[in-house]
């Protein structure tokens, strides 16, 4: 019943409406079309002033209002060491406009009153006029070059490339529908080649080449850490489809167009902490920030540097976002130590791995910082466990069979001739030992070849050879049980024992 009196209400107002307008429209005739015309034109020259009034205060007001929320002004200052030339462009460029758009449009509303329509007003044509013409094309010509210099400095500026040479961080964002695969260089700051033909689903998302050892160490992330005051380049690419990478925080935007690669270099001047503190500043950012909760962090609080794609890219571009830290130097160099190498975590001795069974440069590094840091605890005074003294020298390598060391091992080896240079009355026993696999005998003779071939290396690197002794212990002391390989290979070993120093 509400509902068909709601509708013959609606039916009822329509019906009044349309009579009232044949009202209007007879009264019109009676009053006469010229008089009709005069009041006409008077009614809507007024109002166009009045909307002028209120059309301009809205947009001061507006202006003023949202300032706190719009990027360049208030806590929204650029967060990037380019940052501040976008903005004096963006504001150059914003008061010439402002300018025009100002006097355009109040001579029209104004225009529109001042001449409306009176009986016996003629039209004055101008045909040609050479002082409104110069005056008309010259300055809009001045301004346009004023913004077209300004804009080609900051423009050189900012996509400026990084130097041969020159410190800065390598990043490599690549975009498909619907995501983002962050890419970092491991410790030698490099990262490896792609080839999209090597891209498999699951498996090698961005077609990492494995033979190449830059590749080895490179890790990818779920978010993108960046540190302050360091340079910073990011390689953009598409795998699909047009994307675009935005930091709207950093004034970064570039395209990622599928088979062009793309970069932008950029420094972040503001950690996502200072930038809050620069938030909790303003009453704006004081609210909820979660509008149906009350009890919701603060707006500032919870703010974070976002990356998101600037491009309509599909229905699932709403989700191409990544969280984007900006952190000190230290805590960045910090968070590295935490990330792992995806070749070393997901492809290492698979079938996807064309090294392996053999050792790489990025584990040899490994072992060999590891084998220092044992050196360092067992050559401590302080440290009465004799157990330490006793190091398992797992990056010593020989060829399949034999006691020929393998160039794998000379890092190894020289961290142990180091070590007797730096404690002269260094004393050890080196013992060769190995699996249950062949006969015992045979693995008897060959670990004590093994050790044998330790001590010779050190001997013709000039450390005395009687401050070392050499055992061979074949299959007679496993620490491993030697069913399976993983065992097996680790009763395959040299050990390292320190006598007395």
């Amino acid at each position: 019943m509400t509902s068909l009196i709601i509708i013959l209400s609606v039916i009822l107002l329509f019906v009044v409406l349309i009579q009232i307008a044949k009202i209007y429209e007879i009264a019109e005739e009676i009053k006469g079309e010229e008089y009709s015309e005069i009041t006409s034109a008077d009614s809507n020259s007024k109002g166009l002033l009045i909307f002028c009034v209120v059309f301009f205060a809205s947009f001061i007001w507006g202006c003023l209002y949202y300032a706190n929320y719009m990027l360049g002004y208030g806590p929204l200052k650029s967060a990037s060491a380019h940052g501040g030339a976008i903005d004096s462009m963006f504001n150059v460029t914003a008061f010439f406009t402002i300018i025009v758009f100002v006097i355009c449009h109040i001579a029209l509303f104004w225009f529109a009153y001042q001449f409306r329509y009176r009986p016996g007003r003629k039209t004055l044509f101008i045909p040609h006029n050479d002082k409104l013409e110069l005056i008309w094309t010259g300055v809009p010509a001045f301004v346009m070059v004023i913004l077209v210099v300004k804009g080609l400095i900051a423009w050189n500026e900012i996509m400026a490339d990084t130097k041969k040479g020159e410190e800065h961080i390598s990043i490599e964002a690549t975009a498909w529908q619907f995501a983002w695969n962050l890419r970092y260089p491991g410790a030698d700051s490099e990262l490896g080649v792609k080839d999209f033909r090597l891209i498999k689903p699951g498996i090698n998302e961005l077609g990492q080449d494995w033979n190449d050892e830059r590749n080895l160490d490179d890790f990818n992330a779920d978010e993108l850490v960046l540190p302050k005051g360091k340079k910073v380049r990011i390689s953009i690419v598409a795998r699909d489809v047009l994307h675009a990478f935005y930091l709207p925080h950093f004034r970064v935007k570039m395209d990622a167009v599928p088979g062009i690669p793309t970069y932008f270099v950029f420094t972040p001047t503001k950690t996502t902490e200072e930038f809050r503190q620069e938030l909790k500043k303003y009453k704006e950012y004081q609210g909820p920030s979660d509008p149906s909760d009350p009890n919701s962090p603060p707006k500032w609080k919870a703010f974070n540097y976002e990356l998101a794609c600037a491009e309509l890219c599909g229905k699932g571009h709403y989700s191409m976002r990544r969280l984007v830290k900006v952190v000190s130097p230290e805590e960045y160099e910090k968070w590295l130590t935490t990330q792992k190498s995806y070749y070393l975590s997901s492809i290492r001795n698979t079938e996807e791995d064309p090294f392996k069974g053999k050792p790489i440069g990025i584990e040899l590094k490994s072992e060999a910082i590891k084998l220092e840091s044992a050196l360092a605890k067992a050559l401590d005074t302080s440290n009465t466990n004799l157990a330490d003294r006793t190091l398992n020298l797992n990056n010593i390598y020989f060829e399949t069979g034999s006691a020929t060391l393998s160039k794998e091992s000379e890092m190894a080896l020289n961290i142990l001739k180091n070590a007797f240079e730096k404690y002269p009355k260094l004393k050890v026993e080196i013992s060769g030992h190995s699996d249950n696999v062949g006969d015992a005998n045979v693995n008897l003779i060959l670990s004590q070849q093994r050790a044998a071939a330790v001590k010779t290396y050190l001997k013709n690197n000039g450390i005395d050879e009687s401050k070392i002794s050499t055992n061979g212990y074949g299959m007679s002391k496993p620490i491993e049980s030697n069913e399976k390989e993983e065992g097996r290979a680790k009763n395959r070993r040299i050990e390292f024992k320190i006598l007395s120093f």
